[in-house]
């Protein structure tokens, strides 16, 4: 067993331990203040000193120099905010606060992270330049994090940046990325039909705004089937349907839907809000209604570098033992505000499998409330991190091992 792999099993328990604090106690995006308390106050203790920053008061970020002389600045990117769900999973240190739950591993990528630092620090004088640990807030909202810590200036000086997202579909020891695209654009937005209300036994005196609505949702499906091409084809879903106030006989005033459009193609992410104006201003102007259709800010689609890809393939295949590299054959229509990074400087973001025969049920996935991780997993992830940074940052740098 080589030095490195050595610190990386000896930090295998802390992981699962910081894990476990975090997954007890989830904040919400942008409410991150407590984790990110929790992330600084180990960053304190850590083997080297460590330059910690809080750009936000739900962020930290931190930096190790290296003690082998000037280089380039490479990043490494955790993600830290829960889910509005109430947890399933029946995991013994399941969430302590009810509603919110980490059901994407956000507190394993968190874990990871902390892990690879403790492991880098005890090898911070063989470091040529800085390694950034940036612990983001709020990825799973719009504005997202990475576009505020962005703006802010996180990525100043930085070269390339990594990042990781565990896959409980996947099996335990695989890692699985592509190069170009790999995760959509999202835009969501909201649909506000204003009809006239009136008793249900006499609709022709009302317009009603129910009938119209359920036309509206009909209608957008052909701009996927009929107006887009196959090979571009995106993800146009209707998730909120609000109308009336749960009477049998009352017509309402308004109806209020909501949904998301997923797009793989920049240009097709710019035409079909287009399309979605034209075809809702079309039906409820035949029926004598009104609209509004207003979008959210948008989430930009992630990008991998070849580069950096590259490096993340080299590393898989030929310096973490143990590890089965799979290539993902198309993009994912998930989003992720990775892309917000990659689209400053090159970067790319993997999978790491997390499934096993105990919890790779139908009902165990991301975002489910029976979301259940293979803590095994986590000292892979802990080993890709290390891996990377040692293949970049340090000259004939030792393998990981297992």
């Amino acid at each position: 067993m080589t030095f490195i792999s050595s610190l990386i099993q000896a930090v295998q328990p802390e992981v699962v331990q910081w894990r476990r604090h975090i997954h007890e106690n989830p904040c919400l995006s942008h409410k991150e203040q407590q984790t990110a308390d929790y992330v600084e106050s180990i960053l304190g203790s850590m083997p080297a000193k460590l330059d910690i920053r809080r750009l936000t008061p739900s962020s930290v970020v931190a930096d190790l120099r290296g003690g082998a002389g000037d280089g380039p600045t490479y990043a490494l990117r955790a993600d830290m905010d829960a889910l509005p769900l109430q947890e399933e999973s029946g995991e013994p240190f399941s969430s302590k606060l009810p509603g919110v739950m980490h059901a994407c591993g956000h507190d394993a990528h968190t874990a990871i992270l902390l892990g690879a630092i403790k492991v880098l620090c005890h090898v911070k004088d063989k470091i040529c330049g800085t390694i950034r640990f940036i612990f983001q807030h709020a990825e799973e909202v719009i504005p997202s994090g990475a576009k505020q810590l962005v703006q802010l200036g996180v990525l100043d000086g930085v070269k390339m940046i990594f990042g990781l997202a565990v896959d409980v579909s996947n099996p335990p020891g695989t890692v699985l990325c592509k190069s170009g695209v790999l995760t959509s654009a999202c835009n969501d937005f909201d649909i506000v039909i204003q009809g006239a209300s009136g008793h249900a036994s006499q609709p022709e005196l009302c317009i009603d705004p129910i009938v119209i609505g359920a036309q509206v949702v009909m209608s957008l499906q052909t701009i996927v089937s009929r107006r887009i091409g196959a090979l571009t084809t995106p993800v146009l879903s209707i998730a909120t349907f609000q109308g009336g106030r749960g009477g049998y006989n009352v017509i309402p005033d308004t109806v209020h839907l909501r949904g998301t459009l997923r797009c793989l193609d920049s240009g097709v992410q710019k035409r079909v809000p287009v399309m979605v104006e034209e075809i809702v201003a079309g039906i409820t102007s035949a029926h004598g209604a009104k609209h509004t259709v207003s979008w959210l800010e948008p989430n930009i689609v992630t990008y991998n570098n070849e580069a950096a890809y590259d490096v993340v393939k080299r590393v898989a295949e030929h310096v973490v033992s143990g590890i089965t590299f799979v290539e993902l054959p198309t993009a994912m229509t998930g989003v992720t505000d990775f892309g917000e990074y990659g689209a400053v400087i090159p970067g790319c973001l993997f999978l790491l499998g997390a499934g096993n025969e105990t919890n790779n049920s139908v009902s165990n996935h991301n975002y489910s409330s029976r979301f259940r991780l293979n803590e095994n997993v986590m000292v892979d992830g802990v080993r890709m991190f290390v891996g990377l940074m040692m293949t970049l940052a340090v000259p004939d740098a030792p393998s990981p091992g297992t």
